[in-house]
């Protein structure tokens, strides 16, 4: 593969970019602010989170919703300003992090289940959806570090990362959007899985931070791409005009406490095959 390019640097700590309106959106989660991109570098501002932005998505109408971390809070864009849509501090033990919105604007949020900056033991946790009413249920247990996650085209399959377990987790989606059929999609050696995008051809893109690289798995678990980077890879989405553009969140280091050097970027590559699904 080709080596990257950058298209914005200076950042603390980018994660969850999304492909929409012909940017990428994106949360600079130390700096507490939600960013967009064009294809040409330009940078906008679009909210600040002052409890850490994590996941993004939109509802139907086309509002931005976005995880906040540390109150552990599912929030919306509207014209006023930040709205709450529901609390999530009753399911999730810690910091919520990731988050992927169906086309009906059900969101699926994941948590980290321990605090990991503090150095706890891992432990496992659940994935919360939030239904548009506001109603908050938990959608799947026992998930070891639920992190990025990938709706297929046809809405009827979700794939999450696990991080600590090392594997990608497959669930059938049903009308109501509660998961079931639960399954291995693929175990990942030597590589932690964070960040995840989907593409036309039912390969997803899994950014792995200690590992330095991004990977191109297929069900199964073969690795057919591997896409190395200076620091580490903490996020991944296919975008541009044609959507075969694969955007990276690197940065040194996932602690708050590391991240003051802004050496967090967003990089580029192009790919073959273009992105599909949500997000």
């Amino acid at each position: 593969m080709p080596d990257t390019e950058i298209l914005v640097d200076g950042l603390r700590f980018p994660e969850g970019p999304r492909w929409h309106e012909g940017r990428l959106w994106f949360s600079d989660m130390h700096s507490q602010k939600v960013l967009a991109v064009d294809p040409d570098g330009r940078v906008e501002t679009i909210v600040e989170v002052p409890e850490d932005p994590s996941g993004l998505g939109w509802t139907p109408d086309g509002r931005l919703l976005v995880v906040s971390m540390r109150d552990r809070r599912l929030l919306r864009l509207d014209p006023e300003g930040l709205v709450p849509v529901a609390d999530l501090s009753a399911l999730a033990p810690c910091h919520c992090n990731d988050m992927v919105v169906d086309a009906r604007g059900r969101a699926y949020v994941g948590n980290f289940g321990f605090d990991l900056h503090a150095g706890e033991e891992p432990r496992p946790t659940n994935l919360i959806r939030v239904d548009p009413d506001g109603s908050v249920h938990v959608a799947a247990e026992d998930l070891r570090f639920p992190n990025g996650t990938v709706i297929t085209p046809d809405g009827r399959t979700l794939v999450i990362g696990e991080t600590f377990g090392a594997c990608l987790t497959a669930f059938d989606v049903a009308e109501d959007g509660s998961l079931g059929g639960r399954r291995e999609w693929a175990r990942l050696e030597r590589a932690l899985p964070d960040g995840i995008c989907l593409d036309a051809e039912g390969g997803i893109w899994v950014a792995s931070p200690v590992s330095g690289c991004v990977l191109r798995v297929l069900e199964g678990g073969e690795v057919s791409d591997r896409i190395e980077v200076e620091h580490q890879a903490f996020a991944c989405m296919l975008g541009g005009a044609d959507r075969r553009t694969l955007f990276i969140c690197t940065a040194a280091d996932s602690d708050p406490a590391r991240t003051d050097t802004r050496a967090g970027r967003i990089e580029t590559v192009a790919v073959d095959v273009p992105g599909v699904g949500l997000p």
